[in-house]
């Protein structure tokens, strides 16, 4: 049995009033999408909403978000993404890509990735931003729910500012992941990993200081106009609490 194909689409454009208007929103089997209202001035916000269990095994999920000149989009999801085995054996897959025109701002802000007992699946992300573009991209993974062994999760992570790659990241977790990926030098026999992509132009004139953010967090410069901040804890909440005081700590600074 052959698993689900899917994918679904956003495309945010400047209205010429002020705010930003979607031409484009469609969602396809688990990938529903929701139009709600905006917390910023300007900004269209959409909610990814799980019509279906999954991702499963086997499944082929892609989602593309694009963004024009001087419009600002905000997508989060409606709840937790949970990977689970499935009938169909082999790898699930999830494939995000963003792309940012000149003046657009993205805040890809959805709920944690968990990887059940079972699971095994491969999530790649790809932002492609144009030179003057903004971004705040979060993106969090919890190894297995309550009490329970992970699955294997592998995730790929790369950002590109005008065609120069500031960030490729790989990280192989659970059954059959390279050796060590629980150790001291990776996750430390914690079970939440994460981190938070901030892209903005004036990075270029004053670059992000590296930091220590408290226990397991750390906030990065990179080979650009943009700054991580990553961490490890041992459950979900405390992920999420570390990597929002980071945003904060770096937002306030470059008020």
């Amino acid at each position: 049995m052959s698993g689900v194909r899917a994918t679904a689409r956003i495309a945010a454009r400047a209205d010429g009033r002020g705010g930003t208007s979607l031409p484009v929103l469609e969602g396809e089997g688990p990938l529903a999408l929701r139009r709600v209202r905006g917390s910023g001035q300007g900004e269209a916000s959409v909610l990814l909403v799980g019509a279906m269990s999954g991702p499963l095994g086997g499944d082929r999920l892609a989602l593309r978000a694009q963004v024009g000149e001087e419009a600002r989009l905000r997508v989060g999801s409606a709840a937790a993404t949970l990977a689970l085995p499935g009938q169909s054996k082999g790898e699930a897959r999830y494939d995000v890509r963003l792309d940012v025109a000149d003046g657009g701002e993205l805040r890809w802000l959805p709920e944690q990735l968990i990887s059940a007992r079972g699971s095994d699946l491969y999530v790649t992300t790809r932002a492609d931003l144009a030179a003057t573009a903004r971004l705040v991209l979060r993106e969090e993974q919890v190894l297995g729910r309550a009490g329970e062994e992970p699955g294997t999760l592998t995730s790929r992570l790369t950002v590109r500012v005008a065609g120069r790659t500031v960030l490729d990241q790989e990280l192989a977790c659970g059954p059959g992941a390279p050796g060590g990926w629980d150790g001291p030098a990776v996750l430390g026999g914690r079970r939440a990993v994460g981190q938070l992509v901030v892209v903005r132009p004036e990075f270029d004139g004053r670059p992000v200081p590296a930091q220590g953010l408290g226990e397991g967090a750390f906030l990065l410069p990179l080979a650009g106009p943009a700054a991580l901040i990553s961490a490890v804890a041992p459950d979900a909440l405390r992920l999420r609490r570390a990597l929002e005081e980071g945003l904060e700590r770096l937002e306030h600074a470059y008020r």
